[in-house]
């Protein structure tokens, strides 16, 4: 992997006239960083500010701003009203695309009748792909469709749209993706890309476009929809946040009126919902939709899951817009096991691919292209994104499993023969690499492909993919003079751990939404260390385990005594550096567990930093059940680990901690009489009755200290006592326990008690072991073994 490129970004200090104008929309703090981003970003005057920060004062664009394309739409549908043909909306399987459908299905059923007049078609992603098809448009014609109304799709597909035109059949095209340089055949064309750049519609997504042609149709027609245009925002924002669109213009306007919107329906009770599967499934992310990462990381990637994994994502429209509450929630449910499903194959993907990496020259490669006939087309774009970024390289993989199509259903660059054995993928782009045109150079030699400069899908013949790869690589290495492309990571602000919390939030919250153009504010921590980790693969709502990670710590620096709280998504704890370093976060507020925390985005050794294998050995002393009166005297007061651990985890925190501080880690504990595990489970099951009897609050801490335990074990004897009928809710840092009559089943409460107890046996079985482990064998696993870049176990299950 190359090496990653920090970047900080300019931190030009605002003038004092701007940073109290900033100050008047924040109570909380004084407003500096806020101040210093908005500056930062080309905010630089009153109005621009009362613009971004508040929508009230934002003036839209009317939809007519698309001229005689929208004129021409609007006449068109006029028409199909009241002639009673039947229209179908054709849309697309991923988040812009189902939310553009289900825009316009909310939307133009207002004035046509639903399932009578208007339908719509959301094509295969595994069968069929992106845009029109030859296929789907003869079983519309079947049907008897007149109007084909495309969302977030259609632009470039001119040979489909001839032959709908052949077949009667008319077709309005709203989309955003690039457009050829010849206008297709269509009754009505509304494209923002037909915009000047600087136009405040230019960066509309699909979902957004749709919008403004029903907009347009409201204004037109203003007598007959019964409900409100503004009822469509919520699903807006979805698609507008969850398609990564430049959040300026229109597209900030809409998604911060949209969001509004999804939090106030959520407030509601399920049954009183407008749109109780986007609640329910708000419910199974944990997220309450005030957030615009409640988006980008709960509703938009678990849409987009439906097709990656079932390839029919048609039922998403349903979830979106029904309001039958019974069959929504089922509907959440499948969509976050299909979810679940998605991660589990993304990291297998991501495993193969980062091992196929591994054997190809980075030094000599511009363009990653790799391929394999195991992989899932629908995950390949999240692994390429990925990928991209790690690598700083445009990167294309393509499942090459055996896909047969016919000419006659698909666009061809070169004469053919009658059927192709194809690969399919998808492509990601990254350092403002034009990736559209550059894959548009190879055109002769691909099948199909379609998108924008930052992503785009194709299939080409399997022939082809050596040519592929080494033209393509020639030709960008042509247009950046050879340069080799490093990963950067910009950071936006220097911060410290003291800087962290609400504060800092309520002042960054002012630059949401985020996106393109506007991203998430990245923070610069320097010299900090990290404690108290762990990792664990994630659970889907059926408490089954799935093959995804994520690691939890606390982030500590000499700014604050305290600790911070922070997670880093896909990584395993021991990747971690242990000595002091330097990282890039982001800084979010997690409402499922109501606390302020930051997301690790990236992490390096700082240039100060003690390498731990240096002086290791005079580092770690063995006082083990020494007396405290025999302790031997030294220069420097070493720091003492006097509770027996269990794991080689517990000690590796400690000895980061000896290194920050320039301090010898003494092994200091004794060994003690443990109490049987019957007896720990009978005396916490007594602490959670004379917490239920006497109200009180306690912290995890002090219950962990009173029974001699670690936390994952004292996890197992909350399931159990649940199972028993308590219920342990936690506030802040405290818990607070209560009793139902409830219970579970004998077999399962018996099993989670057995679960609990076994855990007691295996961590008192642990501390025999560390009282007994010959100090060498402490060194080689906590230091001589990082040498050679693993982490080996004493054979114990909880390590």
């Amino acid at each position: 992997m190359s090496e990653q490129q920090w970047i900080l970004k300019s931190t030009e200090e605002p003038p004092k006239w701007f940073l109290e104008l900033v100050q008047t929309y924040i109570s909380t703090s004084k407003g500096n960083f806020a101040a210093q981003l908005l500056w930062q970003r080309g905010i630089r005057d009153k109005i621009q500010l009362e613009n971004h920060i508040n929508p009230q004062t934002y003036q839209s664009a009317s939809p007519f701003e698309f001229g005689q394309e929208m004129h021409l739409a609007v006449e068109r549908l006029q028409q199909a009203r009241n002639n009673h043909e039947k229209v179908t909306i054709w849309g697309d399987f991923d988040a812009d695309g189902i939310t553009s459908t289900a825009v316009l299905w909310d939307g133009l059923g207002q004035f046509f009748a639903k399932n009578t007049q208007l339908n719509y078609y959301i094509p295969n992603r595994l069968t069929e792909s992106h845009g029109l098809n030859i296929h789907g448009i003869e079983k519309l014609k079947q049907q008897g469709c007149q109007l084909i109304i495309t969302c977030d799709t259609g632009s470039t597909n001119i040979d489909e749209i001839i032959y709908a035109n052949n077949l009667d059949i008319d077709i309005i095209v709203t989309d955003h993706h690039t457009l050829l340089p010849e206008r297709p055949p269509v009754t009505a064309i509304i494209n923002p890309r037909n915009l000047p750049e600087s136009h405040q519609l230019f960066h509309l997504s699909g979902v957004a476009v749709a919008y403004k042609l029903v907009e347009a149709l409201y204004i037109s027609l203003p007598q007959i929809p019964q409900q409100p245009l503004e009822d469509l925002l919520d699903l807006v924002a979805v698609g507008l946040i969850a398609d990564l669109v430049q959040l300026s213009g229109d597209c900030r306007y809409l998604a911060q009126l949209g969001i509004g919107q999804l939090q106030q329906d959520f407030k509601k009770p399920p049954v009183a919902r407008r749109r109780p599967g986007v609640g329910r499934l708000l419910e199974l992310c944990q997220k309450n939709g005030d957030r615009p990462t409640d988006i980008s990381f709960g509703l938009g990637p678990r849409i987009n899951a439906v097709s990656r994994i079932q390839g029919d994502a048609s039922f998403c429209v349903e979830l979106l817009t029904s309001r039958e509450h019974q069959r929504v929630c089922e509907l959440a449910e499948i969509t976050e096991l299909a979810n679940t499903r998605r991660k589990s194959l993304q990291k297998d993907v991501g495993s193969q691919v980062a091992q196929k990496l591994s054997q190809i020259d980075l030094s000599t490669t511009s363009v990653i292209v790799l391929a394999d006939p195991q992989w899932a087309v629908g995950v390949l774009g999240l692994v390429a994104g990925q990928v991209a970024q790690d690598t700083g390289r445009p990167t294309i993989l393509l499942s090459t499993e055996e896909v047969v199509e016919d000419d006659k259903e698909n666009i061809n660059f070169t004469p053919s023969p009658p059927s192709l054995t194809l690969a399919r993928g998808s492509a990601r782009s990254v350092n403002s690499v034009d990736l559209y045109q550059l894959v548009k150079d190879q055109a002769h030699l691909l099948h199909r492909f379609g998108g924008h400069p930052f992503a785009a899908g194709l299939s080409i013949p399997v022939e082809n993919i050596a040519l592929f790869t080494q033209a393509i690589n020639q030709r960008l290495r042509q247009i950046s003079g050879g340069i080799t492309p490093k990963p950067t990571v910009e950071a936006d602000l220097i911060v410290t751990v003291a800087d962290l919390g609400k504060e800092l939030f309520l002042e960054l919250k002012l630059l949401e939404p985020c996106g393109m153009g506007n991203p998430v504010p990245k923070l610069l921590i320097k010299n900090c260390w990290f404690e108290n980790t762990w990792h664990r693969n994630q659970e889907d709502s059926r408490g089954q385990k799935i093959q995804y990670i994520k690691t939890e710590f606390n982030i500590r620096d000499d700014s604050t005594t305290n600790t911070f709280s922070g997670i880093w998504w896909g990584h395993y704890k021991d990747e971690l550096p242990p000595q002091k370093c330097d990282c890039i976060v982001e800084l979010d507020y997690n409402t499922f567990k109501k606390r302020y925390e930051i997301r690790l985005i990236t992490v390096r050794p700082a240039k100060n930093a003690i390498n731990p294998v240096d002086n290791s050995l005079s580092f770690i002393l063995d006082w083990r059940n020494m007396p405290p009166n025999n302790y031997p005297s030294l220069c420097d007061s070493p720091l003492m680990v006097k509770e027996c651990p269990t794991r080689w985890d517990d000690l590796r925190v400690w000895l980061r901690r000896s290194f920050h501080k320039q301090q010898p880690l003494a092994l200091a504990w004794s060994k003690t009489n443990p109490q049987p595990p019957e007896e720990i489970w009978f005396k916490l099951v007594g602490i959670a009755k004379y917490l239920c009897r006497t109200n009180q609050a306690v912290t995890r801490i002090k219950i962990l200290e009173k029974l001699s335990m670690s936390n994952q074990t004292l996890h197992l004897g909350f399931q159990a006592l649940k199972n028993l009928g308590y219920t342990i809710k936690a506030e802040d840092n405290y818990l607070i326990f209560s009793h139902k009559d409830e219970k579970n089943s004998t077999d399962k409460t018996t099993d989670a008690i057995e679960k609990f107890i076994a855990a007691i046996r295996e961590e008192e079985f642990q501390k025999h072991y560390f009282n007994k482990v010959p100090i060498s064998i402490i060194n080689y696993q906590l230091i001589g073994n990082r040498v050679g870049g693993n982490t080996a176990n004493s054979g114990s299950s909880n390590s």
